[in-house]
């Protein structure tokens, strides 16, 4: 390598802080997006061929999307880095910081398990009531069971983050990448 060209990139390093069960996310968005991309290559694949499409890829692909949408709002829950305004987050005392890091922790917590708890009632009444898809016509609660099961991860991580931000030393702040200021 010469010195008009720069060293390959290193993989970031987790945050000390990051859960290491965050493989989970990771490993499902990769194998989410897989999906996708499999699933959208063939229809391209057929269409092109036969002039015609696979009925059912539309469908899978819409819930692939809903799902990879849950999981990555999952992964980022756990990593501190949702969504929130940065003015005021960063500004303010240390203790302001994280009093803020908690009761936003605390809300996407209380927002995703009431999601979760309300959620499973759609479940079961598509299960209750036989309800099919309207594309390929498997049961809708297939897809359904996975809006309660994802929404309570997101609660999880976010009590995660929660317990975490209650643990830290009110000389601590919180950073919206989930690590400490420097």
């Amino acid at each position: 390598m010469d010195s008009t060209t720069s060293a390959p990139a290193t993989p970031p390093v987790p945050s000390p802080e990051e859960p290491r069960s965050l493989r989970l996310e990771d490993w499902l968005t990769v194998l989410i997006m897989a999906l996708l991309a499999l699933i959208t290559f063939a229809n391209v694949i057929v269409r092109y061929f036969t002039d015609s499409s696979f009925a059912w890829t539309e469908e899978i692909s819409v819930f692939l999307m809903i799902a990879l949408a849950l999981v990555a709002g999952s992964a980022a829950v756990a990593r501190d880095q949702h969504i929130r305004i940065e003015f005021f987050c960063q500004s303010g005392t240390a203790l302001r910081r994280r009093r803020l890091a908690q009761l936003g922790a605390l809300s996407v917590a209380l927002l995703f398990g009431l999601i979760a708890v309300l959620s499973v009632r759609v479940v079961w009444d598509d299960y209750r009531f036989g309800e099919t898809s309207p594309g390929i016509g498997v049961p809708q609660w297939w897809y359904s069971i996975w809006l309660p099961v994802l929404s309570t991860l997101i609660a999880a991580r976010a009590l995660g983050v929660l317990v975490r931000r209650t643990r830290e030393t009110p000389g601590e702040a919180a950073s919206p990448a989930g690590g400490h200021q420097p």
